[in-house]
Parts: C-alpha cells; sequence; structure tokens
C-alpha cells in the first residue's frame, strides 16, 4: 500500500478509487434492495472508517486514510457540498409552495413544531450525558430541535419519483411540506450556527443583521439578474462556458459571503440555488453540467469524511445503544407522528397520511450535513454524532419497505395522474385500451390501431397512452420530467396523431423500477381489456416477446397485444391464422371487433396437419358461428393442409394484407419467454403489421370458456 501512495496526490488518488469503487458496489445492492443510493454511501464511508476498516485492519486504514490527509479531503468534501447545495436549491422550485392551501401549511408546519419540541425535550435528558460542559446548554438545545426536525428533500423527491408518487395528491402535499422544512431548517440552523459562532451579542447582532442585508440583496437585487441571465440563455438556446464561469463565480461568491457573515458557507450555496429561475431551461442546463461531478466524484467524499468520524465502537455500553434507540424512537415519533396526524386532521384518509408521514420521517443525506455541521462546531460530541448518524441511516432505510407496506404499488395505481371519468349510460362499460409507448414513433401505429378498435358502433371506450421511465439519481432528470408532464417527448407523436384523426387519448407516465408489473396494476385500475405493446427487443434476449413483454403476458388478466408497425395507415384487410387455441380465439374476437368497428375485410386462414385435414368442417363451423349475423362477404374462410403453420401464415400474408393478427403458440413460432431463443420468424419475416395477441391464464377465463356458447378463450361478452 504504501508503495502506490508515496506522495500526497497519488494518496488521494488511490483514496478516490476507492471511495467511489465501493460506494458504487454497495449502490448495486442498495438498488437491488429498492433503497436510495445516500444509504450506499453513507454505509461505504462507515465501512470505510474506524468502525469497520479500522476495526478488522487498523494499519490499512492508517495508510488508506492517514491523519494529514484529513484535512484534503474535508476541503474536497465541502466544495462538493457547496455544489450539491446548489443543486438541490435549483431542484427545489418556489412555485410548488403555492396554492397547495390549507393542508400543507398545517402539515409543514406541524412536521417542524412537533419534532423540534421533542428534540429540544430530549436535550434537557442528553445534555449532562452527552455533551461538553463547555457547550451552552442554549445551543445544544436548539440544535437538537433542528436536528430531529430535518427531512432529506433530495432523498424524498428521488423516492417520490421512482414510486411514481410525484403527480398524486400524497406525493404534492410531501413535496410541498418537505420544501417548508428544508427552507425553515436551514434558517434556523443558520441562525443556530451564528449563535454559536458570535464571541458576545453584539456579534450575534451582528452576524443577523449582515445576514437580513445578504438576503434582501440575494432576492431583490441579484434574482432578478439572474432571471435576465436566464431568458437570454433560453433565447440562445444553450448554455455556453462563460456562462458557466459566470455562475460559478456567483455561487462561490454567495458561499464565500455566508461563511465571512457567520452562518455558513452551505446556506450561501443553498439559497443561490434557491433564486436561479426554474423556468426557461436554466436551472436544468446547470445542473445537466454540474451534477455528475458533484454527485459522483465529491460528494462520496463527505460520506466517507463523514464514515471516517462515525465511530460505532464508541457505542460500548447497552446504555449506550438504549439511549440511541430512544433517540431513534423520539425521531420517528416526532416527524412521522406529527406529520401523520396533522394529514389526517386536515382530510387525508389514513393510508394517504400514513404515506406521508413515512415519507417525511426520511432524513438521509440532509442529516448527515447538519450533524457534521454540529460536530464541527463543537456542539455535538463524536458520540452523540455517532447516534445520530444511526438515527439518520435508520429512518432512511425504513422508508422505502414501510411505503411499499402502507401504500402498495396497487393503491399507488388508482392514484396516478387523476382524470375525470368518462360520462357513461348506467349499466355500459367502455371498452378501454392501454396503449403502453416505450418510445416516441412506438405511439404512432398504436393510434391508428385504437382508432379502428374502439369505432363500434353505440359502444363507449376510453385509450390511455402510458409511458414508464427508468428511475435515475440524476436531478436534471427529474426536472425534465416535471417540465415535460405526462410523458413528455415519449407520448408526443402519438399524441399528436390522435389530435390529427379526432381521438381522445389520456396520457399516464411515470417512472417505474418494475414496468412489467406496474403496467398490469394500471391496466387493473383503469379497467383495461387490452393491454397494447409496442414492438421493443429487451436486453440480454433473443425474442420480442422476452423480458418485460413476457411479464406483461404472464401477470395480465386481460388480453395483451404486441404491435409489429411496419408503417400501418388503415385497418381494410385483415388476416387472422387459426389453429384453434385459445390465443387464436382471442385473435379472431380482436379481429370481429374490427369487423364491426371499420367494416375490415377478414381472412381466416386454418392451418392444420397433412394428416388432419378431415377437421376442417368442424373449425370452420365454429368460426362461422362466431361470425353469425357480421356483414355478409366481409369473412372468408381459407384451409390449409401444411407442415409448417409459420410458413403458411408467411405465405398468405403475402397478399397484401394491411394487418395480420395471430396468438401467441409455439405453432406460430411465438411464445413468450423471459430468455427466449427462437428466431420469431413470422415477427421478422412478415411482409406486414403483425398483431400478437395472448390470452390470460386466469380462472376467470377459464370459467368463461367452459360456458355454453362460448368459443374457447373468447371473453362471454363478445360470444355469439
Amino acid at each position: 500500500m504504501e508503495g502506490i501512495t508515496h506522495n500526497a496526490l497519488s494518496l488521494l488518488i488511490v483514496q478516490l478509487v476507492v471511495i467511489i469503487g465501493v460506494s458504487r458496489l454497495i449502490g448495486r445492492g442498495a438498488k437491488w434492495m429498492g433503497q436510495p443510493l445516500v444509504i450506499a454511501e453513507v454505509l461505504a464511508g462507515i465501512l470505510l472508517g474506524p468502525s469497520l476498516l479500522g476495526w478488522l485492519a487498523p494499519e490499512a486504514l492508517s495508510t488508506l486514510f492517514p491523519a494529514n490527509s484529513m484535512p484534503v479531503l474535508k476541503m474536497l468534501s465541502q466544495v462538493g457540498l457547496i455544489l450539491f447545495m446548489f443543486l438541490i436549491g435549483l431542484e427545489l422550485d418556489p412555485r410548488i409552495l403555492k396554492g397547495r392551501g390549507r393542508a400543507s401549511v398545517i402539515i409543514s408546519h406541524t412536521s417542524i413544531v412537533v419534532p423540534f419540541a421533542l428534540g429540544a425535550g430530549a436535550a434537557f435528558w442528553l445534555y449532562p450525558r452527552l455533551s461538553e460542559s463547555t457547550v451552552p446548554f442554549s445551543s445544544f438545545l436548539l440544535f437538537m430541535g433542528v436536528a430531529m426536525s430535518i427531512t432529506a428533500f433530495p432523498v424524498l423527491a428521488r423516492i417520490l419519483s421512482e414510486r411514481g408518487l410525484v403527480r398524486s395528491r400524497v406525493g404534492m402535499i410531501t413535496l410541498t411540506c418537505a420544501a417548508v422544512d428544508d427552507v425553515t431548517a436551514w434558517c434556523l440552523l443558520a441562525f443556530i450556527a451564528s449563535i454559536v459562532r458570535a464571541t458576545d451579542m453584539r456579534d450575534a447582532a451582528y452576524t443577523t443583521v449582515f445576514a437580513l442585508i445578504y438576503i434582501g440583496f440575494m432576492l431583490g437585487v441579484l434574482r432578478p439578474f439572474l432571471q435576465r441571465l436566464g431568458a437570454r440563455v433560453a433565447d440562445r438556446q444553450g448554455l455556453n462556458q462563460n456562462m458557466v464561469a459566470l455562475t460559478l463565480i456567483l455561487l462561490l461568491g454567495s458561499a464565500w459571503l455566508t461563511e465571512q457573515i457567520g452562518i455558513h458557507a452551505l446556506f450561501g450555496a443553498f439559497l443561490f440555488g434557491v433564486i436561479i429561475p426554474k423556468e426557461g431551461g436554466l436551472a436544468e442546463a446547470l445542473a445537466e453540467k454540474l451534477e455528475d461531478v458533484a454527485v459522483v466524484l465529491l460528494l462520496p467524499l463527505f460520506f466517507a469524511y463523514s464514515g471516517l468520524r462515525t465511530e460505532i465502537g464508541l457505542l460500548s455500553e447497552p446504555s449506550d445503544w438504549a439511549i440511541c434507540g430512544l433517540i431513534i424512537v423520539l425521531a420517528c415519533a416526532g416527524k412521522f407522528g406529527g406529520s401523520t396526524l396533522a394529514a389526517r386532521f386536515t382530510g387525508l384518509r389514513w393510508r394517504e397520511a400514513g404515506a406521508l408521514g413515512i415519507l417525511m420521517n426520511t432524513r438521509g443525506l440532509m442529516e448527515l450535513i447538519v450533524l457534521n455541521l454540529g460536530l464541527d462546531l463543537g456542539v455535538i460530541s463524536p458520540k452523540l454524532f455517532t447516534m445520530m448518524v444511526i438515527m439518520a441511516l435508520v429512518t432512511t432505510f425504513m422508508t422505502t419497505p414501510l411505503l411499499r407496506w402502507i401504500y402498495p404499488p396497487e393503491e399507488l395505481a388508482k392514484d396516478q395522474v387523476p382524470l375525470p371519468p368518462v360520462a357513461l349510460p348506467a349499466g355500459q362499460v367502455p371498452f378501454t385500451v392501454l396503449m403502453c409507448v416505450s418510445h416516441g414513433q412506438a405511439g404512432i401505429g398504436m393510434v391508428t390501431l385504437g382508432r379502428a378498435l374502439t369505432g363500434v358502433p353505440n359502444e363507449p371506450f376510453q385509450l390511455f397512452a402510458l409511458h414508464l421511465e427508468r428511475p435515475t439519481g440524476r436531478i436534471s432528470a427529474h426536472r425534465r420530467r416535471e417540465q415535460e408532464g405526462n410523458g413528455g417527448n415519449a407520448l408526443a407523436p402519438l399524441l399528436g396523431q390522435a389530435s390529427t384523426l379526432g381521438l381522445e387519448v389520456r396520457p399516464l407516465s411515470f417512472v417505474s423500477v418494475e414496468p412489467g408489473l406496474d403496467i398490469c396494476r394500471t391496466a387493473a385500475a383503469k379497467q383495461a381489456q387490452l393491454i397494447l405493446l409496442g414492438l421493443h427487443k429487451p436486453l440480454f434476449s433473443r425474442t420480442m416477446l422476452g423480458g418485460t413483454v413476457h411479464e406483461v403476458m404472464q401477470e395480465a388478466n386481460s388480453d395483451v397485444a404486441v404491435l409489429v408497425d411496419r408503417g400501418l395507415k388503415e385497418v381494410r384487410r385483415v388476416l387472422v391464422p387459426f389453429i384453434g387455441s385459445a390465443h387464436d380465439w382471442a385473435a379472431l374476437s380482436l379481429a370481429r371487433r374490427l369487423l364491426r368497428a371499420v367494416g375490415a375485410e377478414l381472412t381466416v386462414l386454418h392451418v392444420t396437419a397433412p394428416e388432419h385435414g378431415q377437421s376442417e368442417p368442424n373449425a370452420r363451423a365454429a368460426v362461422e358461428t362466431l361470425f353469425s349475423g357480421e356483414s355478409a362477404g366481409r369473412v372468408h374462410f381459407k384451409a390449409v393442409a401444411h407442415g409448417s403453420p409459420e410458413d403458411a401464415a408467411l405465405e398468405e400474408a403475402k397478399q397484401g394484407y394491411d394487418l395480420v393478427v395471430v396468438g401467441v403458440g409455439s405453432e406460430w413460432g411465438l411464445e413468450d419467454s423471459l430468455f427466449g431463443l427462437q428466431r420469431e420468424r413470422l415477427i421478422g419475416d412478415a411482409p406486414t403489421s403483425l398483431l400478437v395477441i395472448r390470452h390470460p391464464r386466469s380462472e376467470r377465463a377459464a370459467e368463461r370458456a367452459d360456458k355454453p356458447g362460448t368459443a374457447p378463450g373468447l371473453p362471454a361478452k363478445d360470444a355469439v
């Protein structure tokens, strides 16, 4: 080890590699457990510190993190924190504080006052046990109150985004309350820092006056200047290096000024980020340029530095762990209990109030920043610092599993983008299609097909367009989703085509870590009879019917169709290859709907093995029964004996059809599987657009198939 750390620069490089590598490695495990990345980064810091590495290999710890390298790590971590607090200010849009009404005001104030009171009350008992006599009791009391009141706005925003709660009532109220909490807590913390740093009352008064002058200058002078700067950037369609340099100079100047005033540099960085205009693209462009360096390179240094200061070995007695447990209980009682009761008082259901309380109880990174500041100022001891770090970890770790338990995905799907109900005559159920769009161009053919499916006379219908996004830790991505609204660019072509056709389509969009299951949950919540997926070849699979498509086909309780769009403009001639499986009957049912909706001409191609040609009359009779009463001359029945049903279907598809509708089945070379290896020639070689149908495997489907007069696999309402 000494050979690769022979000077300060090589030691710093090794430290960076180890810290970032361990953080990302643990981060993969945290992601698998559904935990935010901050959990992994805090754990990485603790593992690299005296709590584990120093316990297992003290020499390795002293070699990798010698005492003389700590000032360098501290300064770099402080630069990272300044940039990160600026990014948090960018993410905090003051506009979300407007129009949230009485509920947000009551909940936000309660979620500050109750935990602050509990923290301050605990200070009376903790002060003689865990504080030095040189620390003023007033400073200790105020700091404990603020430390208990913190909510991790950045972690909270990402959990809401990943869980798809941003646009729900719970999500909007929680974001508003967390924003108010963060602003209030940082103002209180700045006030406490000024008191601790002041040597007498005159210094404290000067600090307060200068702080007020600074805030007035930022809001009254610098914010209008930044608004003009943002408009200039928007007009020129980009952020050049000179603009970035000017922004960084102003950011560092704001941080330096608050440090000189005595209220800490982080407050200056945070307030500068808040006053950056959020419209026009300036905030998003700055976040995109700065966040990777701040979050990936510099911020893990802060976690490592915090971990090196966290000594779990200091909690050597059972009484120490009892005090730590008491702190956790008080923290949860204040934040979760106060927020939940206040939310319930304002009219939220218990489930919604509980979800809000769990979210507000998240501490995460913001708590660590506060704790490090308290330790640097000498307000808290290393032992109390360790206890509070454990509290921050526990309250953050419990958020995701508790939220999933109290606000399950099934409940969440009902609250996604509240839409006004369709006015229907009594007793009528609309035919509902959920169109799932992975990228922009995939939705155009879906609209054409959706229009053809929903044109049945005197039958109400609903069309939903769903776009799911992969979760990301990028602040700019979160802001872009908020600006783009429902689906953004991915749904724009679909909605544009729907508008051209005069078709009403309702957009849905949210971030999903379980896209297959979330599609099924959304379909169930919207009572969709058909889930329509676009063609998308999944990763690690050679089949088009693998990955998410396979998961949807296995889990959905409604028919699932995959559209292979090859320029579908209209639906006039339809081919249905048919052998007789439940999926084939579902394909016939869908084709019958096209026949009734747009007057399509339908050809049923019944393929039999050469030795079973005599079964054709029975199959034809069943099909004719299904289509009895439809327009004469629009349904054609062809029978062919062929050793390869797949080749027979491909040969017939060359006869000028607009759409081929085929059921899933091994006989067609189309069998959904998670890691399929089949070539799927029908998908690859069909000269026209293709629609692959799978009927759900459920008890209800089996019961319907067994009813007299119902074709196998055919929904009872469509049976003749």
